[in-house]
């Protein structure tokens, strides 16, 4: 059996195609979010592999892995006629977000002020997460201007960056590591 090819060159000219067939520009508001989805699950992957992530944890990392990579699959099918089934991804998984959530926040203090990312490795990373997170969102919700998004996807990326944050609170505080706190009269 000859192995797959690697390089196809028909992007060469700035063109891909979408699941389906599509060819498209590299630079549309498609691939923009789907892309970001993928250095997401990239950057989850970097955090999981960490030295110090809790057997729970890891285990709801690969959840997530995978849910991600269900998102980008759905995000990079053309759709014209805003129909296309959103499989592997449900309300009960972005429930399970939510539990995790609560469960790490009734083991934090109350929060009086903005955290600055940082801390140990760990929580630095899960601030990336949280933040690439963030640009996602924004991404889906561009492209849900122009094509239709199952309204589940940005639920569960919206709970995803505030499990990111709590797990980075959550990380610095079980491992006895200050967290750090934005004062804003700061003076270097």
């Amino acid at each position: 059996m000859k192995k797959s090819i690697i390089y196809t060159c028909t992007g060469d000219a700035g063109t891909t195609s979408l699941v389906g067939g599509k060819r498209v520009k590299k630079n549309n508001i498609r691939l923009e979010a789907y892309g970001t989805v993928d250095e997401l699950n990239s950057y989850v992957g970097l955090l999981a592999s960490a030295q110090d992530i809790p057997d729970d944890t890891a285990s709801l990392f690969g959840f997530i892995q995978n849910k991600l990579f269900n998102i980008g699959a759905y995000l990079a099918t053309d759709n014209p006629d805003g129909d296309a089934e959103l499989k592997g991804l449900t309300q009960a998984d972005t429930r399970r977000l939510e539990t995790a959530i609560d469960t790490i926040d009734e083991q934090l203090p109350q929060l009086n002020n903005f955290v600055l990312p940082g801390g140990s490795r760990e929580s630095a990373l899960a601030h990336v997460c949280r933040t690439v997170c963030r640009r996602c969102e924004r991404c889906i919700i561009n492209l849900s201007e122009t094509v239709t998004v199952d309204t589940e996807v940005m639920r569960f990326v919206n709970r995803l960056s505030d499990f990111f944050f709590v797990f980075a609170r959550y990380n610095n505080i079980r491992n006895n590591i200050e967290e750090i706190f934005w004062n804003k009269d700061c003076q270097l």
